[in-house]
């Protein structure tokens, strides 16, 4: 039997959720960034024409593109949206594994009986999504995971790539190693210093001399170049880490600030945890310097939470031991190490001195977070504030 791999990509989804929510700003360019210093988070393609992409600099997208539309964005209405994707993507196979908020995989092998053949059932998808949720999705279908990913690239906005088993060899040899997931900017320079730009490039060594020159990750390399890619759709997916952070409009030392956009982060953090059922061991912070130079800081608790006042707490101390060496431009907290066991963490915890500090949250604090998780829901984000940031003004 055929195995078929679908990955879907939803188009520019935080601009184009925007867009659906603000019919005035359809066909202009949206562009969903933070504050004036931080980076763009998503843009439209008609702000794309303009060269805007996210993760650059939101000053520099207003360079660009100056009657852009600018928003902070909802992060709420992008996960509500994602959700009913998700769903959705449910009603067609029982193996589905959303990547990220606005990407997922799912097996489609073996369901041309209940859908026909396999292309016929992505535009099913693709029509289903539009007349759900108003927006469209990218398809990319290859027998392996990693090509899908890679097919869904093609033909956007709103596109649909099949690629057949007979179509691999001749699509490889000419694809560029950049195009493949996980190859980042270091090693493609390393491969371009050996003439290797394509995965027909790669296929001219053998794969014992990619394993001498970058162990592992050249056999990985060789073996993608080959289309081999023997990962299943984990329809057990779970989220690697969640994090916030903020850039700030003007550098800061000020450590009450500070703090306060710490638990500003965790209660952002903690209530996606448990809006999601799961919980974290390691709690990191994340500082960025006026020169852009950046630090990082964990600790791991001695069992999961996901009680924002336990975040807080331990970010806190984190920041308490950083003897700050100028202004800081971004702080940032996280929280991952999901099920991991005890025996696990000082691996996981190099940075911390294995403290623990017995943060374990309270059943008041518990409490309390169950009752603003309530209150937010069905009044909004900003129905409730803790006592600590009623002074504050972002």
């Amino acid at each position: 039997m055929q195995r078929w791999i679908m990955h879907l990509d939803m188009d520019a989804f935080f601009a184009s959720v925007e867009q659906l929510d603000h019919p005035e700003w359809r066909g202009k360019p949206v562009i969903v960034g933070g504050q004036e210093r931080g980076v763009v988070s998503a843009a439209s393609y008609e702000a794309r024409k303009y060269g805007v992409r996210s993760a650059i600099p939101v000053a520099r997208a207003r360079k660009l593109c100056p009657h852009g539309i600018f928003t902070r964005g909802n992060m709420a209405r992008y996960a509500e949206i994602s959700r009913q994707i998700m769903a959705l993507l449910g009603n067609y196979s029982p193996l589905v594994e959303p990547a990220s908020i606005d990407e997922a995989y799912l097996d489609a092998t073996g369901l041309e009986r209940l859908f026909g053949p396999v292309e016929a059932m992505a535009q099913s998808i693709k029509r289903d999504i539009k007349a759900s949720v108003g927006l469209n999705c990218s398809i990319g279908i290859a027998p392996v995971k990693f090509l899908a990913k890679i097919a869904s690239d093609y033909n956007k906005p709103d596109g649909l790539f099949m690629l057949r088993p007979e179509d691999v060899p001749a699509f490889l040899e000419a694809l560029p190693v950049a195009k493949i997931p996980g190859v980042g900017n270091k090693f493609i320079v390393e491969l371009e210093s050996l003439g290797v730009k394509t995965c027909g490039d790669v296929l001219k060594y053998p794969q014992g001399f990619w394993a001498r020159l970058f162990g592992k990750s050249g056999e990985a390399l060789w073996r993608r170049a080959q289309g081999l890619d023997s990962r299943e759709v984990e329809t057990g997916y779970e989220a690697k880490s969640e994090s916030a952070e903020n850039t700030f409009a003007e550098d800061t030392d000020d450590m009450a600030l500070l703090k306060k956009w710490l638990m500003k982060q965790s209660e952002r953090v903690g209530r996606n945890q448990r809006r999601m059922g799961v919980k974290g061991r390691t709690v990191t912070l994340k500082l960025k310097y006026a020169d852009f130079t950046s630090i990082t800081r964990s600790r791991s608790l001695p069992e999961p939470t996901d009680a924002t006042e336990v975040i807080f707490r331990i970010a806190c101390e984190l920041l308490d031991g950083v003897k700050l060496q100028q202004k800081v431009r971004l702080i940032g907290v996280g929280l991952s190490n999901y099920g991991k066991g005890p025996e696990q963490l000082n691996l996981l915890d190099g940075s911390a001195g294995g403290q623990t500090g017995g943060m374990v949250a309270t059943a008041k604090q518990r409490s309390l977070d169950r009752t603003l998780d309530s209150l937010r829901e069905k009044f909004g984000s900003k129905a409730v504030t803790r006592g600590r940031l009623f002074d504050f003004d972002e």
